[in-house]
């Protein structure tokens, strides 16, 4: 059995590789955990721009960083 990486609650983007420009659009909040596919656990997706939900698996997801985190400067 395969453990999930991913939490509910937690901030996701679809891994759509290079050619497609990434911006908060393309962002979906963890709504539910479901058994693997192919040996990679599935998850319940939804974005804030949909009315409904998605199913995908964690290979074709990556986290977003936490946003609200202290944004930091170096001096020079």
């Amino acid at each position: 059995m395969v453990r999930h990486r991913f939490a509910v609650g937690q901030r996701v983007r679809l891994n759509v590789g290079l050619s497609v420009p990434r911006n908060f659009a393309d962002t979906y909040l963890i709504t539910g955990m479901l058994p693997e596919r192919d040996n990679s656990p599935q998850y319940r997706i939804r974005s804030e721009s949909e009315r409904h939900e998605r199913v995908a698996t964690e290979d074709s997801l990556e986290p977003v960083e936490d946003s609200a985190a202290p944004y930091r400067t170096t001096a020079g």
